[in-house]
């Protein structure tokens, strides 16, 4: 049987359209590197319902906690750079994590930045039974007391790890560090008096300070909250060096093509112009920010190299 080129060339335009169609049909999941329910995972579900209504697709978050974020970062690392699957990184999985040890996947070499999504700063809280009423009166306790205290932290290379290691250097104090699987246990345990300093994010520690259970001590960041405006920064308190904002961000994997990268970004940046969406991100402790892709990108090149010379300045190994 003969057919027309007319009828061929129908043909592949309708194979080509099919096609076309089936992967717009295809669902985008944003991995999330954190288990559900915490300041990450809000904030990936915030910006992914309505990433879906601009893209006109439905969007799902997968949480792939686990190792620190390295699960779910070598996951999307060995992704189809197809713009199926997306990554909400942040400070630990693309800077401080790899500045730490060796890992399955390369933050730069492995992905390309889409955008970024906010900053939020970290916060230094401690056990009620820890009697001090500031920072200059811990630093005196632990000095008196060395060896006496402990830091829980969410992992090795997670921003509590840093932002701890970076106090015990600025005062030349000392504090036995705590890895826990997750910020969740180990602001439990801090709470319970099995750990007495954690310095978590301001989602995961504005709640249990507002309680009564936590005492704040300081914000390891820029500036104040406004979620806890009294709060000094550590600066404020004669401790410098420990600006530890903790950044997100939306990656790709590795040569995702560069207009399907631009198209995300457009959207990401629109969503985040949202008012609404400013507000709900601001409610989980973070400040919006969005950039280009090479922005991002530069971002991630140069904290990787401060946090390799903060593990090399303080000697720092994974417990």
């Amino acid at each position: 049987m003969k057919f027309s080129g007319k009828w061929m060339a129908g043909l592949a335009m309708w194979v080509a359209c099919s096609l076309a169609l089936a992967q717009s049909e295809k669902p985008l999941t944003i991995v999330v590197p954190t288990a559900a329910g915490g300041g990450n995972d809000a904030m990936a579900r915030t910006i992914g319902q309505k990433l879906g209504v601009l893209l006109n697709r439905s969007v799902i978050v997968d949480n792939k906690a686990g190792a620190n974020g390295a699960l779910a970062a070598e996951f999307v690392a060995k992704a189809a750079p197809d713009g199926n699957i997306l990554m909400f990184g942040y400070i630990a999985t693309h800077a401080m994590n790899p500045a730490l040890q060796k890992l399955r996947y390369d933050p730069v070499k492995d992905f390309e930045p889409v955008g970024l999504v906010g900053y939020s700063p970290t916060l230094m809280v401690v056990n009620t039974s820890v009697k001090v009423k500031d920072v200059k009166d811990l630093v005196r306790v632990l000095k008196e007391k060395p060896d006496q205290f402990s830091v829980a932290s969410a992992g090795n290379g997670t921003a509590p790890h840093f932002a701890a290691e970076l106090f015990k250097l600025s005062t030349q104090t000392s504090l036995l560090h705590v890895p826990y699987k997750g910020s969740a246990p180990a602001i439990n345990d801090t709470i319970g008096g099995q750990t007495h300093v954690m310095f978590p994010s301001l989602f995961t520690g504005v709640p249990f300070v507002k309680s009564g259970r936590l005492q704040a001590l300081a914000i390891a960041g820029h500036k104040r909250s406004p979620m806890l405006p009294d709060v000094p920064t550590l600066k404020e308190q004669g401790v410098e060096g420990v600006e530890v904002d903790q950044w997100y961000a939306i990656f790709a994997p590795a040569k995702t093509p560069k207009d399907v990268i631009a198209k995300l970004n457009q959207a990401l940046n629109k969503v985040l112009d949202d008012k609404e969406i400013i507000k709900r991100i601001e409610g989980h402790g973070a400040d919006v920010e969005t950039s280009t892709p090479d922005q991002l990108g530069d971002m991630v090149r140069k904290d990787l190299t401060k946090w390799r010379q903060v593990v090399q300045k303080a000697k720092l190994q994974a417990d």
